[in-house]
C-alpha cells in the first residue's frame, strides 16, 4: 500500500515574499510593511497637501517629509535598499508640488518600491505602467495645482496595480525556476 505522502505528486508550489524571510532586529514583519507603507502614503500626501504659502503648510511639508522617510526607513528590507528608496522618494515628493504636469515622478518611488520589495528585473518593465499613467493623467488633467487630488487618486490605482503586476511577475519568475511551469490548467487532460 503506497504511503498518503507518495500517492498525492509533487508539493504543492508555496512562495513567499522575499522580504517576510529576512530576520528583522526589532518589530515583526507585517506591522513593519503596514506601518512603513501607511507612512509612505501619508507623508507623501501631506508633503503635497503642503503647497499652500501659510505657516500650517510649512509644518504639514515638514512633517510629511519626516513621515515619508520613516516610512521608507521600517519597511523590512536590506538596509541599503531602504536607504536608496528614501532620499530620491521623498525628492519627488517635493516635486509634485509643482502640479499635475510632473506627475510622472512618481515612477521614482515605484522603482524604490520594487528595490525595497527586492523584486526581480523582470518586474521593471511594470514601470511602464506608472509612467504611461501619469502621461495620460497630466494630460487630461487641467495644469494647476487644485487638479492635484485627483491626479494623486488616478496615479495611486496605477501604482497599485503595476506594483501587483510586479509582484505576479515574480511569482511566475520563481515558479518557473523552481521547475513548474505555469499553467491554467495542470489536472486536466487537452
Amino acid at each position: 500500500m503506497p504511503e498518503p505522502a507518495q500517492s498525492e505528486g509533487p508539493a504543492p508550489f508555496r512562495w513567499r515574499e522575499p522580504t517576510s524571510q529576512l530576520r528583522l532586529r526589532w518589530g515583526g514583519y507585517r506591522p513593519r510593511l503596514l506601518g512603513g507603507l501607511l507612512l509612505i502614503v501619508a507623508g507623501g500626501a501631506a508633503i503635497a497637501g503642503g503647497g499652500a504659502t501659510t505657516p500650517f503648510a510649512a509644518s504639514l511639508l515638514y512633517a510629511g517629509s519626516v513621515a515619508h522617510i520613516a516610512g521608507w526607513s521600517v519597511l523590512p528590507a536590506a538596509g541599503w535598499r531602504r536607504v536608496w528608496a528614501l532620499v530620491p522618494s521623498t525628492l519627488s515628493m517635493w516635486l509634485l508640488l509643482v502640479g499635475p504636469a510632473w506627475l510622472w515622478v512618481l515612477v521614482i518611488p515605484y522603482v524604490g518600491w520594487l528595490l525595497v520589495r527586492h523584486r526581480p528585473l523582470a518586474g521593471y518593465p511594470t514601470l511602464t505602467f506608472v509612467l504611461a499613467g501619469a502621461i495620460f493623467a497630466a494630460r487630461l488633467l487641467p495644469p494647476s495645482y487644485s487638479s492635484m487630488l485627483l491626479g494623486l487618486g488616478v496615479m495611486a490605482a496605477i501604482l497599485v496595480l503595476s506594483a501587483l503586476a510586479a509582484r505576479a511577475v515574480h511569482v511566475a519568475q520563481a515558479r518557473v525556476r523552481r521547475g513548474r511551469k505555469p499553467s491554467l490548467s495542470q489536472d486536466r487532460p487537452l
